[in-house]
């Protein structure tokens, strides 16, 4: 950057500037402002899909949990149940017990997918509306006459 703008008087040296050098600084630092928020929504996108990746990971393991325990668990309590009431009673026991397993770990895996949500990366977006309503004010103020150039007010 010329040595005008890190100056103290390099709000007075803008000031001076034609209305193309200043459309033209503006637009280079709308390109950068630009870069480094898609860069935040990148990061932002990023941690949001690690952690619904992990309330994902609970479902997976809420229906591994419930297939495993259906196969092997399941024979085994009916058989051990069977020993002291029917075998029908012993089984419909087992199912229910499976199945409030199965709710529960689905239960806490929606939860960790709803803190997830939305996955749309809001800090850059606000970022983004804040940047096009500060450069609407300041080429307002350019165009009203608030903001001298070599040119002069309009």
């Amino acid at each position: 950057m010329p040595a005008a703008q890190t100056t103290p008087d390099g709000a007075r040296a803008a000031r001076a500037l034609s209305l193309g050098e200043l459309f033209t600084r503006l637009s280079d630092e709308v390109t950068s402002l630009a870069r480094l928020e898609v860069q935040l929504a990148k990061a932002e996108v990023a941690e949001k899909a690690k952690v619904a990746g992990a309330g994902a990971g609970m479902f997976g393991a809420a229906a591994v949990a419930a297939l495993c325990a259906l196969g092997a668990l399941t024979a085994c309590l009916i058989l051990a149940l069977a020993a002291v009431m029917p075998g029908a009673v012993a089984a419909l026991i087992v199912t229910l017990i499976w199945a409030v397993a199965g709710a529960a770990l689905a239960l806490v895996g929606r939860e960790r997918v709803r803190a997830a949500t939305p996955i749309a990366p809001q800090a850059a977006t606000e970022g983004l509306k804040e940047d096009v309503r500060t450069a609407r004010e300041g080429l307002r103020a350019g165009w009203a006459g608030e903001i001298e150039t070599t040119r002069g007010p309009r």
